[in-house]
């Protein structure tokens, strides 16, 4: 047994942590918002002031496409970049250290299945090979197979967005290489039969990442640490996905290639709740204001009907289990020395004590929890350990994935958790920040209003 507690430091690559807890990436809509920094500070100053760790920002796509939700933030130039300077200057005022995710949607891009956003791009989704005829069936539009030079033309693309991230005050950037996303489908045998040198075997497929990781130390510098998240467990209802062996593979082609850390995961092939798990929003499909934005998004009823089946089919396959990615990382960790950080299902500080003492893992992730209870932190660390079982106040009732999927605010839609969180963990004041108030309408679904001022 370890004596690693969850309040100990740690380094990642040249990052100083005051401690082992961090806010996982999770969608926090503020793509679409006039001021992107003032939104995301609502979410994230208040955890910095709680004492959390780490912070990792949710994906933000390195292309002006590329989003799987119009709440994704997405960077066409650098100066969108730097707009966001004022969010990392108000994270580390409040004692924070923040990374921010970048990845890219590849062929479940909402230009393949949004009909506001189908006409935005000239060419189809990306995909790194011709779909399986099975997955044909169910995707909307055509895509777009990748040239070895185009390719080559997003390594660099990852390179200049990650330089323009540290020139913004990022403490790091993480690759978004799971949850079916671009770097996910050229990691996956399902979905990358390339014959170049980005396909074949696992190291084949992996070669995308690793060049990726060569671009941003040449561009953002040697010393700036890059994390990834990757799918070291692949689910798949036809064919073989990534299994255990080639996750582990992964890793240790990922600790030669430079990453600071490492966040492995069990994802399906296809975009569901898989990564969430949980109940299965019923509430979200009774909504006549969901309801509406979904058939406007989707364009028939018999999509929007394939959403909902999809749904509540794989919230009977993944329904919610306590610390699901547990084989996974523990196996992980196992493999290399690099710091490996847990996430999926972690709810009590038990769980994170259990985890850390165990050695299965380094770091302790809490996703959409903090949705409900933004000063979640404070009750963690604070807690006995091993003996403390109280949970977060979320009920992984998965009521913001609907929301989330169509572009509104990323946030706790479930008034009961809010209430639970309200006794629990009472959010206390960060100045110039304001809380989220209000609930969500019955009606509109509109999610509590953010209103927030400009940081900085």
């Amino acid at each position: 047994m370890s004596t690693v507690r969850l309040t100990d430091p740690i380094d990642i690559g040249a990052l100083r942590l005051p401690n082992r807890l961090y806010r996982a990436p999770v969608l926090e809509g503020a793509g679409g918002a006039d001021d992107p920094a003032a939104v995301y500070a609502r979410h994230f100053v208040p955890n910095a002031a709680a004492g959390v760790g780490l912070i990792i920002q949710g994906n933000t796509i390195v292309c002006p496409e590329g989003r799987t939700s119009p709440g994704m933030s997405a960077i066409g130039e650098r100066e969108r970049m730097l707009a966001l300077a004022p969010l990392t200057r108000a994270v580390h005022d409040a004692g924070g250290k923040i990374v921010t995710q970048l990845g890219h949607g590849g062929l479940f891009a909402l230009e393949g299945w949004h009909t506001k956003f189908a006409p935005v791009r000239s060419s189809p989704p990306y995909a790194p090979s011709p779909l399986p005829l099975w997955l044909r069936a169910l995707h909307r539009s055509q895509t777009h197979v990748l040239t070895t030079a185009e390719v080559q033309q997003l390594i660099a693309r990852f390179g200049h967005v990650a330089a323009w991230a540290r020139e913004a005050g990022y403490d790091g950037v993480q690759l978004a290489a799971s949850n079916a996303k671009l770097l996910h489908q050229f990691l996956s045998p399902i979905f990358n039969r390339r014959r170049d040198r980005y396909g074949g075997d696992i190291h084949g497929r992996m070669t995308f990442i690793r060049e990726i990781r060569e671009a941003i130390a040449r561009e953002a510098g040697a010393d700036f640490p890059v994390l990834l998240k990757y799918t070291a467990v692949e689910l798949t209802p036809i064919g073989r996905g990534i299994d255990l062996g080639e996750g582990v593979e992964i890793a240790r082609m990922a600790e030669a290639a430079g990453f600071a850390a490492l966040t492995p995961v069990i994802a399906d092939a296809l975009p569901n709740t898989s990564i969430a798990r949980g109940e299965f929003p019923r509430a979200s499909f009774d909504n006549p204001g969901l309801r509406r934005r979904l058939l406007e998004a989707t364009g028939s009823r018999m999509r929007a009907a394939l959403v909902h089946v999809g749904m509540f089919l794989s919230s009977r396959k993944y329904p919610l289990s306590p610390m699901w990615n547990r084989e996974v990382f523990r196996a992980i960790k196992a493999a290399v020395s690099l710091p490996v950080f847990a996430v999926g299902g972690i709810r009590t500080p038990a769980e994170a004590a259990e985890i850390l003492a165990r050695g299965e893992a380094d770091m302790i992730g809490i996703g959409r929890p903090f949705y409900a209870e933004p000063d979640l932190a404070r009750r963690f660390l604070a807690a006995s350990g091993p003996s403390d079982t109280t949970a977060t106040a979320c009920e992984s009732c998965n009521r913001c994935i609907v929301p989330q999927m169509l572009g509104m605010p990323g946030v706790c839609y479930n008034p009961g958790s809010l209430r639970a969180a309200k006794i629990r963990s009472p959010l206390r004041a960060v100045p110039g920040v304001a809380s989220a108030v209000g609930t969500p309408s019955d009606d509109s679904m509109s999610g509590p209003r953010e209103r927030v001022r400009s940081v900085g």
